[in-house]
Parts: C-alpha cells; structure tokens; sequence
C-alpha cells in the first residue's frame, strides 16, 4: 500500500478553490521536427502508450476512513487517456497575449480528485508573432504538487520525451507492478493505528528541532542566519488570492548568465535571484509601490540526494533570501545576494534534510483542512506581518534538446502555486542552452504579469554591463 507521505498530503489539506497546488508548465513544440504529419489523435496516442508505464500519471487518491491518516495512492482501473488529454485551438489571431489568455484560465481549474492528478491541453493555431501562417503547437501540462516537486515534475516530463525525434520516450522500458488495492478494513486499521504511532515520531523531531532553534539564535547574533520570516514589507501581491490567475512568459541566454557567474566568482542561483530582484524592483517602482526595504523569497531546495527517505513525491525544503530590491546597482545586489546566500545555504545546511517532511507527517487532514479554509475565509494574510512576499524556483532543465512525441520542445516555461499572503510565483527552468521565466500570480494582484518579467532580459543586460565596466 502506497500511503502519501505528510508532505505531499499536505499539499492536498493546503488546496482552497482560490489556492490551487498546481505544478503546470507551457512547452512550445515545433511539429515539423515529427516524423509523420502532426495529428492530435496520434499524439493522444502515443501519450497513452507512454503514460501507462509511469505510476504517477494512472495513480489516484483513496482516502482513509473518518479521514484519520493521510490517504493512498491506487491503480486507477478505469483509467481513459481521453480524461486527461484535451484539444484546444487559440482564437485569432493565436498570439502570445491569446496564449496567456487561456494558460492562465487553464490554471484556475481544479484537477478531480477521483483521477490521477494530471491533465494536458494540446492548443493548436499558435502563431508567436500574431500573424503569418507558420504554427506552433503548444502543451500546457498540469499536475498536483501532491505528486511532484519541481525537479520531479521535470524529470516526469522528461520521461515523455526522446533525444531523437523518432526515437520512443525515456518512459518506455520494464512494465510496472502495481501494488494490491488496499480494502476499506485495511484502511480502518492504518487510520487507527497511525495516530498512535506519533507520539514517538513526535519524541525522534523534538531533540534536534530543540538543538536547531538554539543554533540559529546564535547565528542570528552572529548575523550569519538566513532572512526570517515574518520580516518581509507588505506590497500588493501580499495578501488574500483569488482563484483568478494572471501568466507571463519570458526568455533569457544561459551562456549569459554563466559568464556572469564566472566573472563574480557568484552561481547561477545568484544570479537568476539577483535579476528576479532588479525586476521586481523595476515593476514595483513603475507603479510607485516600491518598498524601502528588500523583499524577501522562499526558495525551494531539493534535498533528493540528502534525504534518507525513498518514498514521497515531494524531497524539498526551503531557505529565506532577502531580494536586494532596496539597491538600484545590479552588480551590488548581485554580491549582496551572493553572501547572504551562502549564510543562508550553511544554515539551512544544519537542518536536516528531512525534518520539514517529519514535521509534515503530524498534519490531521481534518484539521488541517479547516484552518486552512478558516485562513482563507478570515483573511489573515492581511492582518499579520507578511511571511514571505513570492517564490522563487530554479529548476535545472535538460541540457540538450528533448523531442516531446517527436516534436522539439522549443520552450519550457514552468509554473509553480500561488499561496495566500504569497500571490506571486517566478519560476526559472535551463533547457538547452536557454532559461526560460515563468511568472504566474493572482490576477487581482499582479494584474498584468507581463510588466514584471518584460524587465529580465533588460536587468541582465545591466548586469553584463556593469560586470563589464567594474
């Protein structure tokens, strides 16, 4: 029996109609790279083909009795590929605002609960420029964060796709066993059971949790502690969310940004962070809202290779940084962001890699579910301080091309969730040779997300410059 680990579960008890835990993506395909004529009807098929040997995408919720344990993952017997593949054709003229458009009505949907958590919506007639006659045919993806992280979620895609355009997907190989269906007397009894069983998980967290927060008080007077929460200026995407969605799409070099990297002894991390900052500095400064002091990200960090643990989708923690957006010199922030990175990365370094995921397992869905709601309902993201105000993602993609059904995948843009209080998420994915930004907020919030990332390529272009003449 496959039982959600607490962190992924709670990714469920966090879902709210306004807050969705989504992790989509857009990838633009060129079907002229496939070795037959595109036709959605053959690509649905060959998706079929694939998915079947991959769990997570024919996997679907149980739920344990009275709600009293996490639920479990089970073979969806009725599985019908026609339930999660869709076809979509963009009005004209089939641009990119057309695009974003019907992405960003797509976000706000939820996913059913009683089918694996997935979906894609094949979208044909998109025309980047807005005219002419030359199509691409785009993919937007969605899965629940209940069953992939970022990094997951992208090797999940990647197992869909070839090096070659007619060679078949990664996801092709050894058919998968799937476990026995648990009945509703086993469920009874894990749900009476695992309770019980955390009084002494509880007894395992406490001593390092204790040891940790006395390690960070001494750090925090020895100013090497990462940013703290609660610490953050209010702006107007910090606050109670919609389930309105607003997306933007953005692309930069990655030669670029490794040149800058080398030249300041920085990462590519620092970087992709410190032009997050200088465009939330610009696009806050446009509308006159920018804050006197530095805005501040939690950043996801993937602990697969730490953890002991082997199941559980997501393998994450998380670590504060402060955005620099109080500092107008690109190269300034840059360095700034660089040290407080590295103070946040040693500290975040002493927790362990899984104590947010033993943490997650004393979560009651039942409980946890009501404050949840309760929050949203209340509106307390308005009324105490602001946790964190966005986040930041930094997937690594693919280095060389990938072929999705034999259609090179020109781009791909992620999209992580958006959360109350926290009602912007930027995104950045590598893949071959590029990086592309994806920006997904509330609507309400951030009503135009194209006015925030329009700002990257020109922040990186301040950057090399000032690199250049320091």
């Amino acid at each position: 029996m496959d039982r959600l680990s607490g962190l992924d579960a709670s990714f469920l008890y966090l879902e709210t109609p306004a807050q969705l835990m989504h992790v989509c993506a857009v990838m633009v395909l060129d079907q002229s790279t496939m070795p037959l004529p595109y036709s959605f009807d053959e690509l649905m098929a060959s998706i079929d083909e694939s998915v079947h040997e991959v769990p997570a995408f024919t996997r679907k919720l149980r739920g344990v009795p009275m709600g009293l344990d996490h639920p479990v993952w089970v073979h969806d017997r009725q599985f019908d590929i026609e339930r999660h593949v869709h076809r979509l054709a963009l009005p004209k003229p089939g641009g990119y605002r057309e695009l974003m458009d019907l992405c960003a009505h797509l976000a706000a949907l939820p996913l059913d609960r009683s089918r694996p958590l997935w979906e894609m919506w094949v979208i044909e007639e998109y025309r980047p420029d807005g005219e002419g006659t030359d199509e691409n045919v785009v993919v937007f993806a969605k899965m629940h964060h209940a069953t992939v992280d970022g990094v997951s979620g992208a090797n999940l895609i990647s197992h869909l796709c070839a090096l070659e355009p007619d060679a078949p997907p990664m996801a092709l190989g050894e058919p998968h066993h799937y476990p026995r269906d648990p009945g509703r007397p086993e469920l009874l009894v894990r749900a009476l059971v695992g309770p019980a069983s955390k009084p002494v998980t509880l007894a395992k967290v406490l001593g390092p949790s204790a040891g940790l927060i006395t390690k960070s008080i001494g750090r925090a007077r020895e100013g090497t502690a990462m940013a703290a929460p609660f610490s953050a200026p209010r702006t107007s995407f910090n606050g109670t969310i919609t389930s309105h969605r607003s997306i933007a799409l953005a692309d930069i070099g990655l030669d670029d940004i490794k040149e800058i990297k080398k030249a300041t002894g920085t990462t590519v991390n620092d970087v992709v962070l410190a032009l997050c900052g200088g465009a939330l500095r610009a696009y806050l400064d446009e509308r006159g809202e920018l804050p006197a002091s530095s805005l501040m990200a939690t950043v996801p960090v993937s602990v697969r290779e730490s953890s002991k643990r082997t199941k559980g989708a997501n393998k994450v923690s998380a670590l504060f940084t402060k955005l620099g957006t109080d500092t107008d010199d690109p190269l300034e922030r840059l360095e700034m962001l660089s040290e407080r990175n590295r103070h946040a990365k040693d500290h975040h370094n002493a927790i362990s890699a899984d104590a947010l995921q033993d943490w997650a397992e004393f979560a009651a869905p039942r409980v946890f579910g009501l404050a949840v709601r309760t929050y949203a309902n209340l509106r307390l993201a308005e009324k105490h301080p602001v946790v964190h105000n966005l986040v930041i993602s930094n997937v690594p993609g693919p280095p060389v091309p990938l072929y999705f059904m034999g259609a090179r995948i020109d781009a791909l843009y992620p999209l992580g969730p958006v959360f109350h209080g926290a009602g912007l998420n930027i995104t950045v994915m590598s893949n071959a040779g590029s990086v592309h930004v994806g920006a997904i907020a509330c609507r309400e919030s951030v009503p135009d997300a194209d006015a925030l990332v329009q700002h990257f390529p020109g922040e990186l272009e301040r950057l090399k410059r000032a690199v250049a003449d320091r």
